[in-house]
């Protein structure tokens, strides 16, 4: 008996691995290269669309304690991010096309799993099956989606950033830096004096944007992605408080102190292209090149990919799911990825790894694996299949949807240590 797995993004990849290496076969289906979605372009599994950073490392933070187990428990996603990783300071940033070229070429070569070529448009509900379509899921399986989910499509829309090349960059003004000294030089700084960023915040929240397929007067925008000049929109210092903050930063240029900065993220290995950060947008091409050209050292900048905003899709997973990412009116059909409603990369690939060990399980006839929301994977499960969720909203993981410790911590990093190693002893108590 195979399990079929629909989608070949993080959360496909990490849901066929999983399986795999339990030793059930795989069948995993992915459209491209015959059909792309708005946001993709390469023909590699794994794309990363909106950034090449998988945000904090370490264990003081929810989302590095989520990398950390993942690691424990032996992630096709963790292992390949881990070598193609690039300086980013406290961030784990990988090279885009390394990466993916990577988790392709594992996948592809792994004897328990078959890769096919095209759009899978029907679903059998009594076929083990992984539907991990992602948030842009083709117009071909929506109607499928929504015949097993017998409810309506909640959206929000989700933005990427602009990259441009580290030659168009003017060092004589922009300076390498990492915020209070935090990872060395890493990133590149963009610093504007009080006059050149309320002329930039002037011409950013009067750009022209580009037109989108749905009205988006009241666009639902998930915060964790918002557009670059919608922020703008909501004060003059709203920015300044967010990814141009200027605090820990010093211009060595002449000792100043900048009011604001825009910072810039090596986007792959060879350190020929910038990420902009916090920059996701949705701006017409040539408007993004004229109002970012305002910042300083960015004046001639080279731009390799604009920023895009398309529509990103969920289903009402409460209602829907288990915390093992099963359906509970299909106990053979799963979820994985962005459309359960887990928001982010790493937490995309988690619940790939809960849906496809869960799965791999149910075809061998051994009990599914639960974990608890001690751990950051268990958090995410709980939270995505909790029914008492009236209004159902996105979630990155954190340390507020995870179990209480009991008691009162005011160190922070004490409290994460806690955290870590009471979801460590559950994710090393458990026999996979």
């Amino acid at each position: 008996m195979k399990i079929r797995i629909i989608g070949a993004g993080l959360a496909g990849c990490e849901a066929a691995w999983q399986a795999a290496n339990m030793g059930v076969l795989v069948e995993l289906w992915e459209m491209k290269p015959q059909k792309y979605s708005p946001a993709h372009k390469s023909p590699d599994f794994a794309e990363l669309v909106c950034s090449n950073s998988l945000r904090a490392d370490g264990i003081y933070n929810a989302v590095g304690l989520l990398k950390e187990e993942m690691r424990k428990i032996g992630s096709l996603i963790m292992e390949c991010a881990d070598a193609t990783k690039v300086p980013a300071g406290g961030a784990l940033a990988v090279d885009r096309t390394g990466f993916s070229a990577m988790v392709t070429d594992k996948i592809k070569n792994h004897p328990n799993i078959t890769v096919n070529s095209g759009e899978v448009t029907k679903i059998n509900e009594d076929e083990y099956t992984i539907i991990a379509a992602g948030p842009l899921a083709s117009d071909g399986i929506v109607p499928e989606i929504q015949r097993l989910t017998g409810s309506e499509y909640l959206h929000f829309f989700d933005a990427a950033a602009p990259i441009v090349t580290y030659g168009s960059i003017d060092m004589t003004k922009a300076f390498r830096a990492a915020r209070y000294g935090k990872g060395g030089d890493d990133y590149i700084n963009c610093p504007m004096d009080r006059e050149q960023y309320l002329k930039f915040r002037h011409e950013l929240i009067n750009a022209e944007t580009a037109a989108l397929h749905e009205e988006i007067d009241n666009p639902k925008v998930f915060e964790g992605c918002m557009p670059i000049e919608i922020m703008a929109n909501r004060g003059e210092d709203t920015m300044r408080f967010g990814p141009l903050k200027p605090v820990g930063l010093t211009n060595p240029h002449d000792n100043s102190r900048p009011y604001a900065v825009v910072q810039l993220r090596q986007d792959n290995a060879d350190g020929t292209l910038y990420n902009m950060v916090g920059f996701q947008t949705h701006l017409k091409f040539g408007e993004q090149k004229r109002v970012f050209s305002l910042i300083g050292g960015l004046e001639n900048a080279e731009f390799v990919r604009y920023g895009v905003m398309h529509r990103n899709t969920y289903i009402n997973s409460p209602l829907l799911l288990t915390n093992t990412y099963r359906m509970k009116n299909y106990p053979k059909i799963y979820f994985a990825g962005q459309i359960t409603g887990v928001e982010g990369y790493i937490e995309s690939a988690s619940s790939g790894m809960i849906a496809g060990i869960s799965a791999a399980r149910s075809v061998l006839k051994k009990e599914e694996i639960i974990f608890s929301a001690n751990t950051a994977l268990g958090a995410l499960s709980n939270y995505v299949s909790n029914g008492s969720i009236t209004n159902f909203q996105p979630m990155n993981i954190n340390f507020g949807i995870m179990s209480d410790l009991g008691e009162r911590i005011k160190d922070k990093k004490e409290k994460a240590s806690r955290f870590a190693q009471r979801s460590f002893s559950e994710i090393e108590s458990i026999k996979f």
